[in-house]
C-alpha cells in the first residue's frame, strides 16, 4: 500500500485530545475527522497557460450528540488543545438544538483501518511543466484542423487524506486521487459561419496520472475524432419536433442517471430533511419494495466499492465500511442511499455508507455513491440497437439540463446528437433536447446493451446542502434504447 501524506502519530493524539475531551463531557456519541485535501486547477487556451492555482484545506472537525442534540465545530489548528476547544464549541451548539435524533444505525468496529485508492502515478508528483505540457500537445493536435478556431484545456487534480476517529473505537486512515482532463474545441464553418463547441467526453476518474497516457482512456482516438465530429455538428440540421425512439450512448445517459435516479433515492431527501439547493425527492421511504420506477430491464445499483470509482472509499465519514447494494431490481425500487441516521430512521437496519463531507469543516451528508445501470447479460451491441430503430435519434455526451425540485419532470441535451433513419445513422441534428417524467422515462426503457457496450463516465462537482458541498461521483450504464420520448427543438420551442 503506497504510503499517505496525512498519517503518523500526530493524527492518534490529535483524535485523542478530542474523543478524551468528549468522554469527559459525558457525550453519547463524538467522531473527529482529520482532513487534507490538495487540489489543482490548470487552464490552457490555444496552448498557452491561462490559469493555474493550487490549494491545500487542512482542518480538524468533530461532531457530537451531547444532551439531547447535535453539534459539529472545525478548527484549522491541529493541535491537541484546538482539537478539545472544537469539542467545547460542538458541545454548546449540541445544548442549543435540542430535540435531535440519537438513533445511529450499528456498525461494527474498525480499528486501525487503512485504504487507498489505486493509482499508479500521483499527478502532483509531476511538475507542472509537464502537466501543462500534454494539455498544450492536445490543443495543437485539435487546431491542426482550419475549422477548428480555439482550444480550451483543463486539467483537475485532486488527493484527498482523510483520518476518521470515533468513541466506539473505530479509526480509518484513507488516501484518494482522482483526475479529469477535458477539452472544449470551438468551431466555425468557413462557408456559412455557423459556430459550435464540442467537448472531449474523457470522465473524470479515481487514477493517477496514467488516464492521462491511455489507461482507462483512448485520448489518441478521441482527439483524431473532435475534428471530424465538429465538423458535422457545424453542418448538423435542426429537429423536428416530436417523438422518437432514443438510443443513449453512455456517455450521455449517465447524466439522465445521476439526476433522476441517483438523487431521487438519497434517503435524506426522501425524509424531506433534504429540501434546499436541488429539491428533494418524489420517492417516499414506504416506496421501497413497490414502487414501479421503470421497465423490468432496469436494474440499477450502488455502490462505494468499484475500481476507480469517484465515490469509492474504504470507509465513508461515519466509519461505515463500504458496500454495494441494489436501488432499482426489474424496474422495482429496492434501496434507497443511507447514512447512520437516516438508516435508523427508515428501519433500514444498516448504513450503506454515504456519509461524506467535503473538507473536514463540512459536516457529513448523505451523499450519492456510485449509481450504474447494470448492463444485459448477452444483450446487444450499439450497432443494433440502432439496427433496430426506423425514425429515432442517438445522443451521445451530456450537455445541459434542467429538473424539477421533485426530481420528476426533467430536460437534457447531449453533445451530440444523430439521427437514425432506417437503421443507420444519417448525419447530426441541432437542437435536440428531450423531456419526460422520471418513472415514465424509465418505464419507455425497451433495450438494454450488452456488457461490451459499457462505459463509466461521472460528475466531479455535484453540489448538495447549504452551504453547499461538493462531491463526486461515477455512473456506468450501458448503451440503451427509450421508446417513444417526446424532443423538442431548443432553438424553436419553449423547454
Amino acid at each position: 500500500m503506497r504510503s499517505t501524506r496525512c498519517s503518523g502519530p500526530p493524527l492518534h493524539r490529535l483524535a485523542d485530545a478530542a474523543l478524551s475531551r468528549a468522554r469527559a463531557l459525558g457525550g453519547g456519541y463524538a467522531s473527529c475527522r482529520i482532513q487534507r485535501v490538495r487540489s489543482a486547477r490548470l487552464e490552457v487556451a490555444d496552448g498557452a497557460v491561462r490559469g493555474s492555482e493550487d490549494t491545500t484545506r487542512t482542518g480538524l472537525g468533530v461532531r457530537v450528540f451531547w444532551g439531547g442534540g447535535w453539534g459539529f465545530a472545525a478548527v484549522p489548528e491541529l493541535t491537541p488543545r484546538a482539537a478539545a476547544a472544537a469539542v467545547d464549541r460542538a458541545v454548546t451548539l449540541a445544548k442549543a438544538c435540542p430535540g435531535g435524533d440519537a438513533d445511529l444505525a450499528a456498525e461494527p468496529v474498525y480499528p486501525e483501518a487503512t485504504w487507498v485508492s489505486p493509482y499508479r502515478t500521483n499527478p502532483f508528483d509531476l511538475p507542472e511543466a509537464d502537466r501543462v505540457a500534454v494539455l498544450a500537445g492536445w490543443s495543437a493536435r485539435l487546431l491542426r484542423a482550419p475549422h477548428v478556431r480555439t482550444v480550451v484545456a483543463y486539467l483537475s487534480t485532486v488527493q484527498d487524506n482523510t483520518f476518521y476517529a470515533d468513541l466506539a473505537g473505530t479509526t480509518a486512515l484513507q488516501q484518494r486521487v482522482r483526475v479529469h482532463p477535458v477539452l472544449f474545441a470551438f468551431g466555425e464553418d468557413p462557408r456559412t459561419g455557423a459556430r459550435a463547441a464540442l467537448r472531449t467526453l474523457g470522465p473524470p476518474t479515481a487514477r493517477g496520472w496514467e488516464y492521462l497516457e491511455g489507461d482507462g482512456w483512448d485520448w489518441d482516438a478521441e482527439l483524431a475524432s473532435v475534428p471530424e465530429e465538429l465538423a458535422a455538428k457545424l453542418r448538423a440540421t435542426p429537429v423536428e419536433p416530436g417523438r422518437y425512439d432514443l438510443v443513449m450512448d453512455p456517455s450521455h445517459l449517465w447524466l439522465t442517471i445521476h439526476e433522476t435516479v441517483g438523487h431521487a433515492t438519497e434517503a435524506d431527501r426522501a425524509l424531506g430533511h433534504e429540501m434546499s439547493y436541488a429539491g428533494g425527492t418524489f420517492v417516499r421511504p414506504e416506496d421501497v419494495g413497490s414502487l414501479r420506477f421503470g421497465s423490468p430491464l432496469m436494474h440499477v445499483t450502488a455502490d462505494r466499492t468499484s475500481a476507480h470509482g469517484l465515490a469509492t472509499v474504504g470507509y465513508d465519514d461515519e466509519g461505515v465500511a463500504a458496500r454495494s447494494w441494489d436501488l432499482v431490481r426489474d424496474g422495482v425500487l429496492t434501496g434507497l442511499q443511507h447514512d447512520r441516521r437516516t438508516a435508523a430512521r427508515t428501519g433500514a437496519g444498516r448504513s450503506t455508507g454515504c456519509a461524506y463531507a467535503e473538507s473536514a469543516t463540512h459536516v457529513p451528508l448523505p451523499r450519492m455513491p456510485n449509481v450504474s445501470l447494470r448492463p444485459a447479460t448477452g444483450g446487444p451491441g450499439t450497432g443494433a440497437l440502432i439496427a433496430g430503430v426506423e425514425d429515432g435519434i442517438y445522443l451521445v455526451g451530456s450537455d445541459a439540463w434542467s429538473i424539477d425540485t421533485r426530481r420528476h419532470s426533467f430536460q437534457f441535451t447531449a453533445q451530440r446528437c444523430y439521427r437514425i433513419r432506417h437503421g443507420r445513422l444519417a448525419g447530426q441534428l441541432a437542437g435536440v433536447a428531450y423531456q419526460g417524467d422520471t418513472t415514465g422515462f424509465w418505464g419507455a426503457l425497451r433495450g438494454v446493451g450488452g456488457p461490451d457496450t459499457y462505459g463509466v463516465f461521472g460528475a466531479d462537482q455535484c453540489g448538495k446542502g447549504q452551504p453547499l458541498q461538493l462531491a463526486a461521483t461515477s455512473h456506468g450504464c450501458p448503451a440503451t434504447l427509450f421508446g417513444g420520448v417526446r424532443v423538442v427543438n431548443t432553438g424553436t420551442a419553449a423547454p
